[in-house]
């Protein structure tokens, strides 16, 4: 089970509100308005390949 959720410091500004908590060695993310509705996981390796790709700009639109 995922522990140590915290809120994306981004969620503040918009209405789009993600969690990110720790599983096992890698990360798990949910909806903070729909806790209920689940989440997702990633492995570390997986996080980290996410992470470098947010930082380089690759998702922006």
């Amino acid at each position: 089970m995922p522990t140590g959720w915290r809120t994306s410091t981004r969620s503040h500004q918009h209405s789009d509100c993600v969690e990110v908590g720790r599983a096992g060695g890698g990360a798990a993310v949910r909806d903070s308005k729909d806790r209920a509705a689940g989440h997702f996981t990633a492995t570390g390796a997986q996080w980290a390949a996410f992470l470098r790709a947010t930082k380089d700009g690759r998702f922006d639109g």
